[in-house]
């Protein structure tokens, strides 16, 4: 076991808490952040080389982070207990949910790099599929942003019928299809593309125009409209 200095016996302005109080919360690394959050290190580790050795781990990105669970941050890492996992997840939340409200809805939906800078802040660092619908009207203006799904790391189940509800619901006469791909893939399934066609086919029944199906995985993004296949 190696000798651990504990961060009590570090210089004042090395503290993450000290050094924000003295510097500023800018000068923190994201390690000295997390440490501020779990508290404590393990016995071989302090707070903040547990916090850069959970970074490490997932490549220095947040949003990495923000994909782990709290059994896995528990599993994976001595001294992070169920209190502390979801402490970091709830910070990074916050932070996703920050991001979310500085991007200002647009005033219409022109393209799909719009659609998919609105629909990015709900669909990003998830485990999990989803499904979401953007309903807009005759001047595609934004009516509202509806969940229709939520599914597996692989697929999500999607009810056409709630997706024609909430948009008869609403009087929106085009809606724009959104969902994530976990793996990083943007590229569409065959069933991606057989569910698009449905869609559309059931939207042209009840004069709705299916604008565009948008899918994001992480900062990339697939549009089936920019590429002719709607």
């Amino acid at each position: 076991m190696k000798n651990k200095l504990a961060i009590t016996d570090w210089a004042l302005e090395d503290r993450p808490r000290e050094k924000m109080m003295i510097h500023g919360i800018r000068t923190l690394t994201d390690a000295e952040l997390i440490a501020i959050l779990i508290g404590s290190g393990n016995r071989n580790e302090s707070a903040v080389e547990l916090s850069q050795r959970i970074l490490n781990s997932v490549e220095g990105k947040f949003s990495n982070l923000g994909k782990k669970s709290v059994n896995e941050l528990i599993s994976e890492f001595d001294g992070i207990g169920e209190a502390k996992a979801i402490t970091i997840l709830a910070a990074i939340e916050l932070g996703r949910r920050r991001k979310s409200e500085e991007i200002e809805r647009p005033g219409a939906i022109t393209s799909s790099k719009d659609a998919f800078n609105y629909i990015y802040p709900r669909l990003t660092d998830l485990h999990q599929e989803e499904f979401w619908i953007i309903l807009l009207n005759n001047g595609n203006h934004i009516l509202d942003c509806v969940r229709i799904s939520q599914g597996s790391t692989k697929s999500t189940l999607v009810d056409i019928k709630l997706i024609m509800k909430s948009a008869i619901t609403r009087l929106a006469r085009g809606i724009i299809a959104c969902h994530n791909h976990p793996s990083g893939t943007a590229y569409p399934s065959e069933a991606d593309i057989k569910l698009t066609k449905k869609i559309k086919e059931a939207a042209n029944i009840l004069d709705i125009q299916l604008l565009d199906h948008i899918i994001v995985a992480g900062e990339e993004y697939y549009s089936f409209l920019d590429k002719g296949i709607l």
